[in-house]
């Protein structure tokens, strides 16, 4: 019994000892340290020569410190055992052409190959093993190879890959195409692997390409697989009319007929502001379902987008629409954005906070989750700030703080109330909140919290009676109460009498953005050109640059001058907000190709 312990002792010694020479040689071959890994290598070697990790990392050693004969010195060893698998006649090639002797080399590249047709199952190990090695070619014939051999196999998504990084765009298309037909892989899968290679132009040779592999499809074979693909592409495209069709065709066709993908489409179609296309697609499906869930909210869409152009007429239509509404939905925990929606309307466009607040406090009434209550409290301190209630909105704003502790949703309700208590003029508690939000979890929230803090406390320090910092939140007040004209009329106060005072910048990009919003064009590339002329090395710079090429880009359509705004920030801003997207913008407009 103490021999057999004593002999279980010392093997978990050794097999310790192996480990830690493992971990420290694999340390040094990461870290390129060559010469000392190479040692550990050849004694692990010695002691365990039946692994084919340790021969591997030995061989990589002497390949790394040019020491050829010593790799083939292992790999012929090992090619001669009875356990030897033919990815070593592979690894011998490669061996060889390191050493530039191109016809040893190709002569055991075909012997790695002739093996296939003998016994396929090596296909897939054999081609990933030229695919390691970047010899696409070997790597394409192996796994073709394996196929042919054997019609069971399908080595496309390994093919696929291949196609790509040889620039075989169709065949790559083909060979994914061919793994959906035969329901190999996912969808998403392939579809995150085609992205690389198609862009938001529809004129690009590859989409063009991938469209007319698909149009062919879909003629043979009336499968809606080719209406997801096509609509996958037209999204991608930005071509949302067209997405539509297709998703009509899926609908219809589909057993389950579900509309969450048409509802889907249409939200992305808003976002991106084509309004036409998300108003059809909403009417279809308000048309097309009895599912009052989808019929609710694609009703709030359609509202949403009739409020972008109003009229007092249309306004009051949209009232008795809204009216009806809660007739047919009435007050319920499941419709709470019927009620958030109609309270905003009546605050926000027909200057109603009364009945608004009403309507929210009879909903808080109902059965409801956290959740539920946080968001009904949040409408509602938001109307209360509107009705300039301001001590009241903070008790809601604090509310959601305290019952939903470190969500998101709780940081959005801090932010409201650094910014109620920045409108009532409390700026030392403003600050107060906006210096914990700075390291939010939301990177918009911390970017928010970033420009008010700064903001407050950069005209905090030149002002100490802090007048035009009061004088701008009145402004923002008006601004957030949908009073654009008073709020521009307000910021001029600032724009004249505290010329050249830190503030007038934020004053400056303030009015733009209300300007943008009156469809004032002209006059708000002024302000964001003064910016640009006078405080070009102030925090306000890179948006000053943000929004005049994005004016240049959608309403002047100058796009050399958009090119020019947005190189700017690529170069002189890289810290910026925007340099993403101002440099995926900026590639856009080039012509390149966007992943």
């Amino acid at each position: 019994m103490k021999l057999f312990l004593s002999l279980f002792i010392f093997l978990c010694i050794q097999w310790s000892s192996a480990q830690e020479n493992y971990v420290l040689a694999k340390q040094y071959l990461i870290d390129g340290d060559f010469d000392k890994a190479v040692v550990y290598f050849e004694k692990l070697v010695k002691q365990n020569p039946y692994r084919s990790d340790y021969s591997e990392d030995l061989i990589t050693c002497y390949q790394q410190l040019e020491q050829y004969a010593d790799a083939e010195r292992v790999l012929i060893s090992r090619l001669e055992s009875k356990k030897s698998h033919p990815v070593l006649i592979v690894d011998l090639g490669y061996n060889y052409t390191l050493q530039k002797e191109d016809s040893k080399a190709t002569e055991m590249y075909e012997q790695a190959l002739a093996v296939i047709p003998k016994n396929p199952n090596f296909a897939y190990s054999i081609g990933s093993r030229f695919q390691k090695y970047t010899l696409l070619d070997y790597s394409e014939k192996a796994f073709l190879s394996g196929m042919e051999a054997s019609p069971e196999l399908d080595f496309n998504f390994p093919l696929a890959k291949i196609y790509g990084e040889q620039g075989k765009i169709e065949e790559m298309y083909l060979a994914f195409i061919n793994l959906l037909k035969n329901g190999s892989t996912s969808m998403s899968s392939v579809l995150r692997n085609i992205d690389d290679f198609v862009t938001e132009d529809a004129q690009a040779e590859n989409n063009i390409l991938f469209k007319k592999l698909l149009l062919k499809n879909a003629q043979r074979d009336p499968d809606i697989l080719w209406n997801q693909l096509l609509s996958w592409l037209f999204v991608r495209q930005l071509q949302y009319r067209s997405a539509f069709t297709q998703e009509k065709a899926i609908y219809t066709r589909s057993e389950d007929s579900s509309l969450s993908r048409i509802q889907d489409l249409g939200k992305l179609a808003l976002t991106h502001k084509d309004y036409e296309t998300a108003d059809a697609i909403f009417d279809f499906i308000i048309s097309n379902t009895s599912n009052s869930e989808y019929k609710l909210d694609a009703q709030l869409n359609r509202i949403a987008i009739q409020l972008l152009e109003t009229d007092d007429k249309k306004l009051d239509e949209l009232e008795t629409l809204f009216e009806k509404m809660i007739a047919e939905y009435g007050f319920k925990s499941n419709t709470l954005q019927l009620q958030i929606a109609y309270a905003n309307f009546l605050t926000f466009q027909k200057n109603n906070p009364e009945k608004a607040i009403s309507i929210l406090k009879e909903s808080l009434e109902l059965p409801l989750n956290t959740y539920g209550k946080a968001y009904l409290k949040m409408a509602l301190g938001d109307i209360l700030v509107y009705d300039q209630k301001f001590n009241q909105a903070l008790i809601y704003f604090s509310q959601i703080q305290q019952d939903l502790k470190n969500d998101v949703l709780a940081q959005n309700a801090r932010f409201k109330v650094a910014q109620t208590s920045f409108y009532k003029g409390d700026f030392e508690w403003a600050l107060t909140q906006l210096k914990v939000l700075r390291s939010s979890t939301s990177q918009l929230i911390a970017n928010d919290a970033m420009q008010l803090s700064l903001l407050i406390s950069d005209n905090s320090l030149e002002d100490s009676t802090q007048t035009a910092l009061k004088i701008y939140a009145k402004a923002d007040l008006l601004a957030y109460q949908k009073k654009n004209k008073e709020a521009i009329a307000t910021l001029d106060l600032i724009l004249k009498d505290h010329k050249g005072e830190k503030i007038e910048d934020e004053a400056l990009l303030k009015q733009g953005q209300l300007l943008e919003q009156m469809n004032d064009f002209d006059t708000a590339k002024f302000n964001y050109q003064k910016i640009i002329e006078f405080y070009a090395t102030d925090i306000l710079a890179d948006d000053a640059y943000f929004a005049i090429a994005q004016l240049y880009e959608n309403n002047f359509n100058d796009m050399e001058k958009a090119k020019e705004s947005y190189e700017k920030i690529i170069y002189n801003y890289q810290d910026s907000y925007y340099f993403p997207q101002a440099r995926k913008n900026y590639r856009r407009l080039r012509g390149d190709a966007i992943e």
